[in-house]
């Protein structure tokens, strides 16, 4: 009995919910736009729907979907309350034609479909057609590039009377960087003999993937005073929503040449330096930072790859955790990888440094050139304390003559004296040396057992296993969302957690990430090549877990004292 109640109150509260909406109607300001103008759907629903009742996907295929605002509305006229939901959404027409806005379904009800058209916009540069009061323009610098090329885009928007407030959306790409560059521009200009305030906004645009892209156009809505506007009650001024679309460009994305292998690196300048300290000394055992600076532009940090240095065995170094950054001057984008470290010789002599080597494509030649820090020579001296640089000697001593001239008692006993006083002050002068080298001896040694201890018995420095698994819950979340260049900076990110910050080049440099390496060059040939490889992101994700726990097995094993994961290839030197 207890159950059927509860069955009937629930049926009867379904049906009062359905019975709230009575009916719905769908309408548009206008029927008939021009191609980047928007038309303003209402949908309304009498009764007391749910406020996420009213889905707008159906619309994605013919428009772009603008935000959709909510509003109730409650009336009591002679004594009866009644209430109604409106759902306002702006869709702007992708491209010209007739379009239908489809029916939709509030809690049961229907509403009717509506037909609109979309024409293009007129040309009003011979003066036949009137001007038009907003407008935008979109135009690019190149609309033939290579994949990770920076593509300079502008766009433009014209304003004939003021606004009470307004946006503009960035321009939108997919699987591509979208940055803005600078501040924006104003201006005043006739155009066709109207006065037009302009706002210029220019992105750098960098796509991810070859093939024919489309970007899509920025949306700009704003506020002005309505025509019918009484000025004489400024503070309650009606004012109307405008929207304008800016025009879709298409641009053919080239993938990278056949010729070139490895890292991509597409710009029109790359520069490399190095810094070493003023006056600097090569001593052994006396640390010198070394600071090498890549600078390339029309880049983001992103795809600036890392730096291959090697150094000889007479050398050891402790890199410090690099610092990227992208900036934009003149239109362009300048990023910048700062790599800096520790170098301690370990013994004296000369002792060459290998060039360091960065291939780039070349925008200009459309060649492939090399961005070099020259090979060096370099003199190491010995430590201040080593026996080649500390070699006293002692002058061989006198003979003393033993011969005394016949005198007086007093001056043979003061003769005497005084040829005691010389022996006993040779005595304690030659006693006091031998201690003083016994005691240069003795430091010598131990300071090279410690040093011997510190750096070649100390266990080394384990990583935090909280800093690895925040830096591996990034990468494969990257990885999941196929994500190239997350991925990237992730990979190299996790891995030098995992190397105590210093990670090898590439993955296959090393036993334990070498599994990796063909994923990330299929990443790599799908994102730069001619678009037929597809990233199996999914078995990269598998293998990245067993390298890890791969990893941790080693990570433990190493805890008890076993040798290092990784050691550095010894530099080929020229």
């Amino acid at each position: 009995m207890r159950v059927s109640f509860f069955a009937i109150l629930g049926l009867f509260l379904s049906a009062i919910a359905y019975a709230d909406t009575s009916r719905v109607e769908a309408e548009v300001d206008k029927t008939q736009v021009m191609v980047d103008e928007a038309i303003r759907l209402t949908v309304t629903a009498y009764g007391d729907p749910r406020r996420d009742a009213f889905d707008s996907s159906a619309l994605l295929d013919d428009f772009v979907v603008g935000r959709t605002s909510a509003s109730n509305r409650t009336s009591l006229i002679q004594g009866k309350r009644s209430q109604s939901t409106s759902w306002t959404t702006p869709l702007f027409p992708r491209k010209e034609g007739t379009f239908t806005i489809p029916s939709f379904n509030i809690e049961g009800k229907q509403t009717q479909p509506i037909t609109v058209e979309v024409v293009a916009v007129p040309d009003a540069s011979d003066g036949s057609q009137p001007a038009r009061d907003y407008y935008l323009t979109t135009e690019v610098d190149n609309a033939s590039g290579y994949v990770n090329q920076q593509i300079l885009y502008t766009l433009k928007l014209f304003l004939s009377t003021d606004i009470e407030r307004g946006s503009l959306t960035p321009p939108e790409l997919k699987k591509g960087i979208v940055r803005q560059l600078g501040e924006d521009e104003r201006s005043v200009d006739l155009v066709n003999g109207r006065r037009y305030q302009i706002i210029e906004r220019k992105y750098a645009i960098i796509p991810q993937r070859s093939g024919e892209l489309t970007i899509r156009g920025p949306v700009f809505t704003g506020e002005v005073l309505a025509p019918d506007t009484n000025q004489r009650f400024g503070f309650f001024n009606r004012t109307q929503t405008i929207n304008r679309l800016g025009a879709d460009i298409s641009v053919n994305v080239k993938a990278k040449p056949d010729n070139v292998s490895g890292d991509w690196l597409p710009s029109e300048r790359v520069e490399l330096h190095e810094e070493w300290p003023q006056n600097s000394e090569f001593v052994v055992g006396e640390p010198i930072t070394r600071t090498l600076t890549l600078t390339a532009t029309g880049v983001v940090e992103e795809q600036l790859p890392e730096l291959d240095v090697r150094y000889p065995p007479g050398f050891k170094t402790y890199p410090d955790q690099s610092r990227s950054a992208t900036v934009d001057r003149d239109n362009q984008l300048i990023a910048q990888r700062v790599e800096s470290m520790a170098v301690i010789p370990t013994s004296p002599g000369k002792i060459v440094l290998p060039e360091v080597t960065v291939p780039w494509f070349n925008l200009k030649t459309q060649e492939i050139a090399y961005a070099t820090i020259p090979a060096r020579s370099i003199m190491v001296e010995p430590a201040s304390n080593s026996p080649r640089a500390n070699n006293p000697t002692v002058a061989p001593e006198q003979p003393v003559s033993d011969t005394t001239s016949p005198q007086n008692t007093v001056d043979s006993a003061t003769g005497e004296t005084s040829q005691k006083m010389t022996l006993l002050t040779w005595f304690l002068g030659g006693f006091c040396i031998f201690l003083l080298a016994v005691l240069v001896i003795v430091v010598t040694h131990y300071r090279r057992k410690l040093h011997h201890f510190e750096h070649n018995k100390a266990p080394r420095r384990l990583p935090e296993p909280q800093a690895e698994k925040i830096a591996f819950k990034a990468l494969r979340q990257a990885v999941s969302e196929k994500d190239i260049v997350a991925t990237q900076s992730g990979l190299r990110q996790w891995m030098t957690h995992l190397f105590e910050g210093m990670p090898p080049s590439r993955a296959a440099d090393n036993a334990l990430t070498a599994p990796l390496q063909p994923f990330v060059d299929q990443m790599l040939e799908s994102a730069y090549g001619n678009g037929h490889t597809e990233w199996d992101n999914q078995s990269m994700l598998a293998t990245l877990k067993q390298v890890r726990e791969n990893w941790s097995t080693q990570y433990n094993t190493n805890s008890r004292g076993l040798p290092d994961l990784y050691a550095r290839k010894p530099a080929i030197t020229k």
